[in-house]
């Protein structure tokens, strides 16, 4: 029975790993293997809560460590990435301090953000079967899929624009701005969870799923914050 219990923590443990992982891969400039990291730390996260579930074992350290993994893995890091993909922008405000350059700090909103929309989450019973905010997972992909984006695009050449906004300093502080506030705002999203295989109970989801398929094969990498922005809308019509 105690081993049971420790294997969501083991899998969730991984979670926080990879996060780990990425911040330091993002410091040392491999902010595409960072983002994939952010990937793996989600399907860790997923695999704790079914691990849960079938194993029929739950536990107050488990929550607490989900969330505290959470932070580091889908706060921390894509914050990181923006905070690289920031200094490394074309058109990146001069610092108004000595030598330090404030400005792409701004990233840090990101993880800010993450933490309070965690922690409300953690307390909030209007949050079992739907969400209020955007979950942390779902802004970590839509940042994380930026140095995606961009290598597919230097392999290409297509999808130019979406380097060039990428790549201005303005476009990401604003995302980074809207996303961050979206985390904490009193906006009602659907789960991604099927309640049954019936498309009347399951319209929202069964949408989603075959714009992202679709979307996917078009676009690639670049379908990735396109998703993002149709979950929330969608959540907004049904």
């Amino acid at each position: 029975m105690k081993i049971k219990q420790h294997i969501p923590n083991f899998v969730t443990s991984l979670n926080l790993l990879s996060g780990c992982l990425g911040i330091s891969f993002a410091f040392n400039g491999n902010l595409e293997l960072a983002a994939w990291m952010i990937a793996l730390a989600a399907l860790f996260d997923f695999m704790d809560g079914m691990a849960a579930r079938l194993l029929h074992v739950t536990s107050e350290i488990g929550k607490q460590l989900d969330s505290l993994a959470d932070v580091i893995s889908f706060g921390l890091l894509p914050g990181v990435i923006v905070l690289e993909l920031m200094r490394n922008s074309n058109n990146l405000p001069g610092s108004g301090t000595g030598s330090i350059n404030l400005f792409p700090f701004l990233a840090f909103l990101i993880p800010v953000f993450s933490a309070l929309r965690l922690a409300k989450f953690n307390i909030d019973t209007r949050q079992t079967d739907s969400f209020i905010g955007v979950p942390t997972p779902a802004a970590a992909i839509f940042f994380g899929s930026f140095p995606l984006i961009l290598k597919q695009i230097a392999a290409s050449g297509k999808f130019e624009f979406l380097a060039a906004l990428l790549g201005n300093y303005y476009v990401l502080a604003a995302l980074t701005i809207i996303l961050s506030g979206l985390l904490v705002a009193e906006l009602p999203l659907f789960s991604l969870k099927f309640k049954n295989m019936g498309w009347k109970d399951n319209k929202a989801q069964f949408t989603l799923l075959l714009f992202a398929l679709f979307a996917l094969i078009v676009l690639g990498f670049a379908a990735m914050p396109f998703i993002i922005i149709v979950y929330i809308i969608l959540s907004l019509v049904f």
